[in-house]
């Protein structure tokens, strides 16, 4: 179980708080719509590839679907391009499941493209604009060190 909670004193149900966290580090000199973009498409590979985080399916009071979320917030930092390019290193380090968005993504145009754009730059050189990381609270506190909350 990946969450926790309980009972407060007065039988009011505790916050949940989760052993794990979802995060995404942005590169702080994004453009608004950039930084939009960049987190959408990291949380995007996360569901598929680590099918715990993801809640059950919604429905409304009319019975009307919708598409499962997470289960859990996703928190969004902010950092410089060292400060991502060592979150990147520490996130591979210990093997967490991750994302990554590097610049060359903005001037391709569909999934083919981008795979192909991150295939041609070895792992030293990537020039990271974004990366998202799954795991252990500890680990991805580690992770994200040295980066800020996203305002």
């Amino acid at each position: 179980m990946s969450s926790v909670s309980s009972e407060t004193p007065d039988n009011t149900p505790a916050p949940v708080r989760f052993d794990t966290k979802i995060a995404v580090l942005l590169r702080e000199d994004l453009e608004p719509w950039q930084r939009l973009n960049v987190t959408a498409f990291l949380v995007s590979g996360l569901g598929p590839a680590v099918p715990e985080v993801m809640g059950e399916p919604y429905e409304d009071a009319d019975g009307v679907g919708y598409l499962s979320m997470f289960r859990q917030p996703v928190l969004v930092f902010e950092g410089t391009k060292e400060t991502l390019t060592a979150a990147h290193g520490k996130a591979l380090s210990r093997a967490l499941p991750r994302a990554l968005f590097t610049s060359d993504l903005f001037a391709t145009g569909n999934d083919r493209d981008n795979r192909a754009a991150v295939r041609a730059v070895p792992t030293a050189d990537l020039d990271l604009v974004g990366l998202a990381v799954y795991g252990p609270r500890n680990a991805v506190d580690k992770v994200v060190k040295g980066a800020r909350m996203h305002h």
